[in-house]
């Protein structure tokens, strides 16, 4: 009696779970979509209503025989080879509908990957899915508006770095070796040096370390550093303290000890002497009454230092050099007599310790900070390396470099519709970055140009909504050590690219909303800028570029 019972719950509950209204919605396409699918499922649903019909029918007689004393032995018997023939034919049923719903959905063309086995990669949220023309198109815009801008490029940098060795070198003949700080070498770093910047008029950034004279030094406090005493909103900054070191010469007491109106300093006169507190910090750029370096200060020291150095080489160039924005330390302009124009951004930094990481005094999309003492740490050439890396041990002719060059197109078309947000060409950096670390190479064939890019868009979507993005190396393990990355940024905590999302919600709705008119104007941005043929074919040269 229990047996029976137990076999039709068994068989029940198989005919319930697997019933097609029950399947997942995002896991099948609308099922008028597969007349055969549904016709196969609703014949197994007619098989298991006559089994279950038939174990009812087998009950009613089971407890006649038990009430008419039929013999114990014989339907124990049958009990065992019925529970199994049942649970055999249960579990065949349920693998045969589970089969054909996999099928269904493999075969399902709305899915946004054709890798859906990787790690990192999805169909992405609904608004993305329809979002881009096909690659023929795609590779089409993609000569007329990028490659010709790329190469382009490559000679500009080449340019603007030879000019900013002059400058600097100008800037450091005109300086007070004793007095003032010194700079260094500049560094070609971000999306210009990278090979993908696209917008135009071109704008190269650079950044230039500079220390203090002897016998002074910088010492750090990162914001990962304990007792972890940095406000939130200061997440990958810290600060840079100016200490006088004694290796640059005597020490003397007479600058940090009241020693009195009749002690007499042997190093200092009475009226040179060194006080604490008076300011002296000021020549080392330093805010007012402490010993931290304020980017303020430095931003003015540089600017009038590039004034000077420009005034010494100006008439070695037949062009003309403006500041196109005094909020910026070096935010400077390049206007030759034939009217083409090149920005280029020389940015004082500082370097922290013996590693390839730089304190920034001021970002070139920045709006301006809350704190004049904390600086952003900047991991530009570690990008910049990894960058190079994961590229080695891509397909030759990958995809990725043109699906940041095309996002950062739209993106800066977008903002000439709508204005500025707080979404940055960095940004799309970073979602690429997350997307090359968790994905296999073979994903980024040149011909997988569409589906990488709905990948980077859902991920980018997705982060939006979730208002986090964590920054690509920092707190990152899957961050290769090739790269030489610090360990202490490799295992301390992830930082999130979007918390001024999360503290401000009208930036919030009005990034939330550039992004999403991004994606909704960017199949008509990119056939208004792809060049047509009568018959409405990509042009064959284009297309055969693209796979040179």
């Amino acid at each position: 009696m229990q047996g029976a019972i137990v076999r039709v719950c068994v068989v029940v509950t198989a005919a319930i779970l697997n019933h097609p209204l029950l399947f997942p919605k995002e896991n099948t396409t609308i099922p008028e979509q597969d007349e055969a699918l549904l016709a196969r499922m609703k014949e197994h649903e007619e098989r298991l209503e006559a089994e279950q019909a038939r174990l009812e029918e087998e009950l009613s007689r089971q407890e006649k025989r038990e009430a008419g004393g039929a013999h114990e032995e014989e339907e124990e018997e049958e009990e065992r080879y019925g529970w199994y023939f049942w649970s055999a034919l249960s579990l065949v049923i349920f693998l045969t509908i589970e089969v054909c719903r996999q099928d269904f959905m493999g075969s399902s063309p709305s899915r946004g990957s054709t890798h859906g086995d990787e790690e990192g990669l999805s169909e992405g949220p609904v608004l993305t899915k329809a979002l881009f023309p096909d690659k023929g198109v795609l590779s089409s815009f993609y000569e007329r508006c990028i490659r010709a801008s790329a190469q382009d490029a490559r000679r500009t940098c080449e340019f603007v770095e030879g000019f900013a060795d002059d400058l600097l070198e100008a800037l450091r003949s005109s300086s007070d070796r004793d007095a003032d700080m010194e700079v260094e070498d500049c560094l070609g770093v971000g999306s210009a040096f990278e090979a993908w910047r696209v917008s135009r008029p071109l704008t190269c950034d650079l950044v230039v370390p500079f220390v203090p004279p002897e016998p002074y030094g910088f010492q750090f406090r990162l914001w990962c550093d304990p007792p972890g005493d940095t406000p939130p909103d200061m997440q990958g900054c810290g600060r840079i303290a100016v200490t006088r070191t004694r290796e640059g010469g005597p020490d003397c007491l007479c600058g940090t000890a009241d020693l009195g109106e009749d002690m007499l300093c042997l190093l200092h006169g009475k009226n040179d002497r060194p006080r604490p507190g008076d300011g002296a910090d000021d020549d080392l750029l330093c805010l007012k009454n402490t010993p931290y370096l304020a980017k303020d200060q430095v931003m003015k020291w540089f600017q009038i230092s590039v004034t000077k150095a420009w005034g010494r080489i100006s008439h070695k160039y037949e062009f003309e050099l403006t500041f196109r924005n005094l909020d910026a330390p070096g935010a400077l302009k390049v206007r030759f007599r034939s009217g083409r124009v090149i920005m280029l951004n020389i940015t004082p930094v500082v370097q922290f310790e013996d590693t390839d990481a730089y304190f920034v005094s001021h970002f070139p999309s920045e709006n301006g900070s809350c704190s004049d003492t904390y600086w952003s740490l900047s991991f530009a050439v570690y990008e910049k390396n990894l960058l190079k890396l994961l590229t080695k041990g891509l397909p030759e002719n990958s995809c990725h470099v043109r699906c940041l060059q095309i996002l950062s197109f739209l993106h800066k078309k977008q903002e000439g519709l709508t204005g500025k947000s707080a979404l940055t060409n960095y940004h799309l950096k970073t979602a690429l970055l997350h997307l090359l670390l968790g994905t296999r190479a073979s994903a980024w064939r040149g011909e997988d140009l569409e589906l990488r890019l709905r990948d980077i868009t859902g991920f980018l979507e997705k982060s939006l909504q979730e208002k986090r993005l964590c920054h690509a190396l920092v707190g990152n393990a899957r961050v290769p050590r090739e790269i030489g990355l610090p360990e202490m940024f490799r295992v301390a905590e992830p930082m999130n690219l979007f918390r001024p999302l999360v503290l401000q919600r009208h930036l919030y709705a009005k990034t939330l909303e550039h992004f999403q008119e991004m994606l909704r104007n960017a199949c008509a941005l990119i056939r208004e800028y792809t060049p047509q043929v009568p018959n409405g074919d990509v042009p064959h040269t284009l297309a055969a570029g693209v796979q040179s």
